[in-house]
């Protein structure tokens, strides 16, 4: 009796052990892997990386994704999944290329290090379109109500990968990330939703 005891006490602190390897080797492979894909792409360190393609990505992506949700669901209450659907293309295209031009006219990339302001526009404004596309689509379906639900599950998606993308590259705990982008795509939802009720 006196050898089992001691034996089960250490038998779940050596089954820890071997979870926390785990943990630390699959981190290391995904650390190991976006290394390499970051030095394959031409960019000499991830700090880089995040200056020059993840930020501008990041905030195209966080707008498009967020300040669209006012004016496709507004226009989806108060009309059909076509209009939806037409007011989404535009404002995820005109938004595209408003924050395109922000992002490369705004900084010259000289003093910030930040790279060439024509490909971090292109990055932006691209991210951005994709951000208002994504939850555009669902609105090619005609049932306005299908569309809205289809529409809801589509955002979650995407803030979600807002918030890897920040837990990831930024170091922000994914649990505030979800927070902060959930409580802003929740506002401008009740915003849309509000003024197509009206």
């Amino acid at each position: 009796m006196s050898n089992w005891w001691p034996a089960q006490t250490r038998e779940p602190a050596r089954d820890e052990g071997r979870d926390d390897r785990a943990g630390q080797l699959a981190q290391r492979r995904e650390a190991g892997f976006v290394a390499r894909l970051i030095e394959r792409l031409g960019y000499p360190t991830e700090r880089d990386f995040v200056l020059r393609v993840v930020q501008p990505g990041l905030v195209g992506l966080i707008d498009g994704s967020v300040s669209s949700l006012a004016p496709i669901f507004a226009a989806a209450i108060s009309s059909d999944s076509h209009t939806a659907f037409v007011v989404g293309v535009a404002t995820a295209l005109g938004a595209g290329v408003s924050m395109g031009m922000s992002e490369a006219l705004s900084d010259t990339g000289a003093s910030t290090g930040r790279g060439s302001p024509l490909v971090r526009g292109l990055i932006t404004g691209a991210m951005t379109a994709v951000g208002g596309i994504f939850h555009t689509l669902p609105f090619l379906i005609a049932n306005v109500h299908e569309a809205l639900i289809v529409a809801g599950v589509v955002v979650a998606i995407e803030l979600f990968v807002i918030a890897w993308v920040r837990n990831r590259f930024l170091d922000v705990s994914l649990r505030s990330s979800l927070l902060v982008v959930t409580l802003g795509g929740a506002i401008v939802l009740a915003i849309g939703v509000g003024v197509g009720a009206s």
